[in-house]
């Protein structure tokens, strides 16, 4: 006995094994070599053996305590805790002091969701063994379940101190700081738990999770792939790399790897519904909505699945289908604020502006813009209150095209009696100085004045009960700078011919870039040459460079264009400015120039549906993809229409020229 023991602990568990073996040979009932018999079918992931003959032994010998908890751990790997819970309780009637019997009590009760009671007794587990690494670490986790991540990191760090090389307490450390967001300080956690164990393959995913939470999608990726070298089975690495893909837009890729999780688990719901996603975004509209449903034939119950089908069917124009969808999502969780969301932006699209405004009101409890949101003691206004005499306070949200568009309530609002308060980004600053109705202006960021009430400017339109009878439009209530228009003229020189100034991509960065931005090449197959091009936007994309080069006559001024006052100084010199739908439209629309803003076939919600103009800007005409993609009949609607326009343009030109 005690050589196969010595085998045992030395690791030869085969060794052991034919050594325990040959003792039952001899004495069947020998509760030693039953009991070790046990722990070894445990290690070898055998539960059900394990509890037969550990069962066994303690019919021999109800009086030990080692084998209680042996068996109550071997209950543990197959689930049954509450049987678990009733053997580490036996165990510890024979020996209250033992430490183990404490940490497996608390580690079943963690697992029947009893968490409270699992760190009572992981904490008696301490108060016995102050040294007991694993009970701090089990202590680590069940706080992590109850979101008490600092607390959770005190427990690992005290594990840590004591068994320096515990690579799993390193682990679950780098969990609890993602849990707290602060995912620098988790990969430096998973990175010490992968230097004691190379082959930690659960801390390679999770290291990429983190990376994920960085925004650094490159090293995500490569921390997922060599947790699949690790483990090929490893669905949820395969998953989580295909979510990084996505990020990068690499959307071809991101579907194989969803397909390499898909065919390791077939029922991966929340995979089905993410490789819809990248389908969607590929445009395979047919797949996409099969992989939605199959999300939701898996989990009936997926609000994401619902909210992101809903998505795909507005994208396709099947707008009944796409509210019956967010609807359900709804239903399944009222407080779910992207179905909210997502439905406010179908009902604004619908110009259902009345409930519309109502429900947009929840995108401050989403997690993209929850940081976002300003929480002042003073009251929000939404309208209902009288300004005789008060100061508000209107700030600034999301993006500069949503700033130019909704600045123009600000004179509404003091036309109520209110002395308005305007916070805007210092990049702002210059070109809405002159905005009617402000009495002072202050730069985000800056120490804020006395107000009594506070209101971001896309919640106006709720607080003035905007529908389409009466959005404040009037022609040109932005301006530009008379001295930067007359030194951009100069720039510009003599005009010999009528002007189109071109936007044709925005922010990269944007959700939707891909399906409204161009290549400029694209675009100037289309263009006539009667007029002379001018270059709105201040960054080319690689992509452009060679055809900006292949195109010398298209003006580029590039980082000259300093600030928005300069890009709304080269627009007024503009006779038409042609632009996909980035902030410069907006601008050019608020000057008052004419805009031909060109659309992709599902539009944002604030250009409604088939209509060619806008009832939010006079000068703006509308330029609609008929289709999916399609921005050949776009290109080629512009083109009609500029040298339809061009006979009149030529004429006033000519004539203006001779005077």
């Amino acid at each position: 006995m005690r050589h196969a023991v010595a085998l045992h602990q030395s690791g030869d568990i085969l060794g052991a094994q034919e050594g325990y073996d040959s003792i039952l040979l001899l004495q069947p009932r020998h509760f030693d070599a039953l009991h070790l018999s046990g722990v070894i079918a445990a290690q070898n992931k055998n539960p059900i053996k394990a509890i037969e003959l550990i069962a066994r032994a303690i019919a021999i010998n109800a009086n030990s305590v080692e084998a209680f908890v042996n068996l109550g751990i071997a209950h543990q790997d197959l689930s049954e805790f509450a049987k678990a819970l009733v053997n580490f309780d036996l165990a510890l009637i024979l020996n209250p002091q033992y430490a183990q019997a404490h940490r497996g009590r608390g580690i079943a009760l963690q697992d029947l969701h009893q968490t409270t009671e699992a760190i009572a007794s992981y904490d008696r587990a301490i108060v016995i063994d102050p040294t007991y690494a694993e009970a701090h670490s089990n202590r680590g986790n069940a706080l992590q379940e109850l979101l008490q991540f600092d607390e959770a990191i005190l427990s690992y760090d005290r594990a840590i101190v004591v068994m320096p090389q515990f690579a799993q307490a390193h682990h679950n450390r780098g969990n609890a700081f993602q849990g707290l967001k602060q995912f620098d300080e988790a990969v430096l956690s998973y990175d010490r738990a992968i230097v004691i164990d190379q082959d930690y393959a659960e801390a390679f995913y999770n290291r990429g999770v983190a990376f994920t939470g960085l925004e650094n999608f490159p090293a995500a990726i490569a921390s997922y792939d060599r947790s699949i070298i690790l483990q090929p089975t490893y669905a949820k690495a395969h998953g989580n790399r295909g979510n990084a893909l996505q990020e990068m837009q690499c959307f071809d890729e991101a579907i194989l790897s969803y397909d390499k999780a898909i065919l390791l688990e077939p029922d991966y719901a929340e995979v089905h519904n993410n490789r819809a996603n990248a389908l969607h975004e590929n445009q395979e509209f047919e797949a996409a909505m099969l992989g939605y449903d199959k999300a939701i034939l898996i989990n009936p119950n997926y609000v994401e699945a619902y909210v992101n089908r809903g998505t795909a069917l507005q994208d396709q124009h099947q707008f009944a289908l796409a509210r019956l969808d967010y609807n359900r999502a709804i239903e399944l969780n009222p407080l779910h604020a992207d179905a909210h969301w997502n439905k406010s932006l179908l009902l604004l699209l619908l110009g259902e502006f009345d409930p519309g405004w109502s429900i947009y009101e929840w995108r401050w409890k989403r997690a993209a813009l929850m940081a976002l949101k300003r929480n002042f003691p003073q009251p929000l206004w939404l309208g209902s209150e009288s300004l005789v005499g008060k100061t508000i306070l209107l700030h600034a949200e999301q993006g500069f095209g949503d700033i130019f568009q909704f600045c123009r309530y600000v004179e509404l609002v003091a036309a109520l009696g209110a002395q308005v308060i305007l916070e805007i980004p210092v990049a702002l600053m210059e070109i809405l100085s002159p905005l009617l109705g402000v009495a002072q202006f202050i730069v985000r960021g800056n120490a804020l004045p006395a107000f009594d009430y506070h209101c971001p400017l896309l919640s106006l339109p709720l607080a003035f009960h905007t529908d389409l009878t009466n959005i404040p439009s009037a022609l040109g209530y932005l301006e530009s700078n008379t001295d930067k228009v007359l030194v951009w003229q100069a720039r510009l020189g003599p005009k010999t011919k009528p002007r189109v100034g071109l936007v044709w991509s925005g922010n990269a960065l944007h959700k939707n870039d891909r399906n409204r931005s161009l290549l400029l090449e694209d675009l100037m197959e289309y263009l006539p040459s009667d007029y002379q091009y001018v270059c709105l936007q201040q960054e080319i994309r690689r992509d452009d460079e060679q055809a900006l080069e292949d195109h010398p006559d298209v003006l580029h001024f590039g980082c000259d264009l300093e600030n928005f006052s300069d890009t709304a100084a080269v627009c007024q010199l503009m006779d038409i400015v042609i632009s996909v739908d980035t902030s410069v439209a907006h601008l050019a629309a608020g000057l008052g120039k004419p805009v031909w803003l060109l659309l992709p076939y599902s539009p944002d919600w604030r250009w409604l549906l088939e209509r060619n103009d806008s009832p939010w800007y006079p000068s703006v005409a509308l330029y609609r993809q008929m289709s999916t993609g399609d921005w050949v009949s776009v290109f080629e609607n512009i083109r009609a229409d500029l040298l339809a326009l061009g006979e009149d343009i030529l004429l006033t030109f000519q004539a203006n020229a001779e005077d």
